[in-house]
């Protein structure tokens, strides 16, 4: 992955899209510290999809997908009856 420094990728824009589109991805550097990724559109959807499980593997998977906090069994509250008018 070439590394672009963040002032030669605004000035030579173009050259830097072009690396992305025919090399792949493109690191920019910002005071020599990594800040950033220019990928390819195509590589960018595979990873979004990669990212995000089907709805078929949440419905079968072991794993609960947000923390619920249940009261013990019996501990629950009630809201009181109204009395039929």
């Amino acid at each position: 992955m070439h590394s672009w420094p963040v002032q030669d990728a605004k000035a030579r824009f173009s050259e830097f899209l072009e690396a992305c589109i025919t090399e792949g991805p493109q690191m920019v550097t910002k005071r020599g510290a990594e800040a950033a990724v220019l990928v390819p559109v195509e590589e960018w959807r595979r990873l979004q999809a990669a990212a995000r499980p089907s709805l078929k593997e949440l419905l079968l998977s072991d794993e609960g997908r947000a923390d619920l906090e249940l009261p013990a069994r019996g501990m629950a509250r009630r809201r009181p009856v109204e009395p039929a008018e």
